[in-house]
């Protein structure tokens, strides 16, 4: 199954870092967060990855392309134009990455990526949130319940929209940002059918208004409630205690 993520945000509210490089490439432990949550992907066997690129894409796609370069110890033969790597280390994984356009909204990126989905259920999430999420479990959920979409829901500090989840983990509404109001949030990690595309309309729709309010509405949007560790790299504090985490105990490295 491949596992979308997006990537093509300006990240605005981390200006201290964004205005030299896309979120996704800030580093947390001098690797950047995007890294990060795949390998969390990667440790349950996920390994094929699609990529949606924006703001500064370019630099992702730099990233990736020089990966095994980076990663190694090299000797450079320039007489001989040769490359000789010494430890030959790198990750199972095999990217896609789609220049889906500077500002396209997050529901444009996904349907973007239509023909790169091929009609098969995919997994969904952000660029910028790491999690201690079961994602084996996440999928064998969204499998025994049939629906379009399932989300994993978490309770963070308080700061964002609240989901609205009945008492057979059916999401009845989806408010984004509410002013004054607690409980359940979008912490991304999804898991999708095909049939979500559906709900998007163009490059200017917002994933987390029309679509995810019509597939509540539809009776198609599930929760997964995840009560452990989660957290999205919003501002300069949280990546300043992402790292902090890093260093003391990151409870979303998942993989030895």
């Amino acid at each position: 199954m491949k596992v979308l993520i997006l990537a093509g945000g300006l990240g605005t509210r981390l200006s201290e870092e964004t205005g030299l490089r896309p979120k996704p490439m800030v580093e947390i432990g001098e690797k950047p967060i995007l890294w990060h949550i795949m390998k969390i992907y990667s440790t349950y066997g996920f390994n094929e990855f699609v990529i949606l690129l924006g703001y500064k894409g370019y630099m992702i796609k730099e990233y990736f392309t020089n990966y095994f370069l980076n990663q190694n110890d090299v000797t450079i033969d320039l007489k001989n134009n040769n490359l000789e790597f010494h430890n030959r280390t790198s990750e199972d994984w095999k990217i896609t990455l789609i220049d889906t356009g500077r500002n396209t909204m997050t529901g444009g990126r996904v349907k973007r990526a239509k023909s790169f989905i091929e009609g098969e259920q995919f997994m969904l999430t952000y660029g910028d949130g790491v999690s201690d999420v079961d994602i084996s479990r996440l999928v064998d959920y969204h499998n025994e319940n049939g629906k379009l979409i399932t989300m994993t829901s978490v309770r963070p500090e308080g700061r964002f929209g609240v989901l609205n989840i009945d008492g057979n983990n059916m999401v009845e509404s989806f408010k984004e940002k509410p002013k004054d109001e607690y409980g359940y949030i979008n912490g991304g990690f999804f898991v999708c059918e095909p049939g979500v595309i559906d709900y998007i309309d163009d490059d200017s729709t917002i994933f987390e208004r029309a679509p995810l309010e019509n597939l509540a509405a539809n009776g198609q949007l599930l929760s997964y409630k995840h009560h452990g560790f989660w957290k999205c790299m919003d501002t300069l504090h949280d990546k300043n205690s992402l790292n902090d985490m890093w260093r003391d105990n990151p409870k979303w490295k998942l993989w030895s």
